[in-house]
């Protein structure tokens, strides 16, 4: 009766790894169409709560698809290169937002900035500062 828990239990905890063994990778036109839908709700998103102007539109999806477009590239030349050390990659992506936040700091009025600090921009902000503040403690 004990063996037969313990199988039940060894079963459920090994299904969800065989599930996910079995899906498929994304193709590259399949990461590229789940990226720009992605982007289109953060742009819509952005659009909403910062009042953004039509040339403001453009130039958002314009900085998230360029940045997230490169951020991408560097992932997939390190995956490729079999690198499985989680700081580059997070280095990559601390990188891009960085050059997105300063990007959106050109194009926002005050006013809008302010709004997209307060909404969680400033937090991510900071925990890039402290991280790429430890890397440098470390080196």
């Amino acid at each position: 009766m004990k063996t037969k828990h313990i199988l039940i239990i060894l079963a459920c905890m090994l299904l969800p790894a065989l599930a996910k063994a079995q899906q498929q990778p994304m193709t590259p036109e399949q990461e590229e169409k789940k990226m720009r839908e992605s982007i289109e709700q953060m742009v819509l998103k952005y659009e909403e709560n910062l009042n953004l102007e039509v040339w403001q539109t453009f130039y958002v999806d314009s900085i998230l698809t360029h940045n997230y477009g490169e951020m991408m590239a560097e992932s997939r030349a390190l995956s490729s290169n079999r690198v499985e050390n989680f700081d580059l990659y997070q280095m990559i992506s601390d990188k891009w937002e960085d050059a997105t936040y300063y990007a959106f700091q050109k194009i926002l009025d005050e006013e809008q900035w302010k709004k997209y600090i307060k909404g969680g921009a400033g937090r991510a902000k900071k925990s890039r500062d402290q991280r790429a503040a430890k890397r440098e403690g470390k080196k």
